[in-house]
């Protein structure tokens, strides 16, 4: 399915660049020049991105979006050449989900689209046999009731989910989980870890089933 990107821009120069530049890179485009133009642009087009200007000739894009948040979540990501930080914290208080001053690098505005749309898709939920794991409000249920878990156990339990079925080594999974910067980090931090882990997800702990150690390997998110 083609991702469809919205630009409202003024510029007619900037905007036509950046249709080409997005059209070469396989998305479909819609464009306007006006915040009137753009408001039919939002409403007609089924758009998966907006690239929004700030200033536009008839009216401003804190406005558009701040209409555009009482009814849709679509990620928008604002240009300005203005180069007030104010402008940057009124944007991001109105919900836009990335911010860039003019004059920018192509590369660098294709580069945070992507990875815009590629959030915009990631999913939100993660489930494996009687657990659900929803990444978006943060909460774990297991057989339908939600279980506390610390930071650390959150993240090793989404890596896990995320790797089911693989052998993950001690390393790949310190290197993913703890910052690199956390030198005192070692094996028994990941063995503790994973116990306390066990602890809350295990039908027996001591017996696990779900996480299971693989000697001299690793471990493994098994499901049956």
């Amino acid at each position: 399915m083609t991702i469809r990107i919205g630009i409202i821009e003024d510029d007619e120069a900037l905007c036509e660049g950046l249709k080409t530049a997005f059209e070469l890179e396989g998305y479909e485009v819609v464009s306007a020049g006006t915040a009137k133009e753009g408001r039919s642009v939002l409403k007609d087009n089924n758009c998966d991105l907006v690239v929004l200007d700030c200033n536009l000739p008839d009216g401003n894009g804190f406005e558009m979006v701040k209409r555009l948040r009482e009814y849709s979540s679509l990620p928008v990501l604002m240009l300005t050449a203005r180069g007030s930080e104010i402008d940057e914290i009124q944007a991001l208080e109105f919900g836009v989900d990335d911010f860039m001053r003019k004059p920018f690098s192509l590369a660098v505005l294709q580069a945070r689209v992507r990875k815009i749309l590629k959030k915009k898709t990631e999913p939100f939920l993660l489930t494996s046999e009687n657990l659900t794991m929803d990444l978006k409000g943060g909460e774990v249920c297991l057989n339908g009731e939600k279980i506390f878990l610390s930071g650390i156990e959150f993240r090793l339990l989404k890596f896990f989910l995320e790797n089911r079925g693989q052998i993950l080594s001690k390393e790949q999974i310190l290197n993913h989980i703890w910052d690199s910067s956390e030198n005192y980090v070692d094996e028994n931090t990941l063995a503790v870890a994973i116990r306390r882990l066990r602890l809350k997800i295990e039908e027996n702990p001591s017996k696990p089933k779900k996480i299971r150690t693989m000697h001299g390997m690793g471990y493994i998110w098994q499901e049956r």
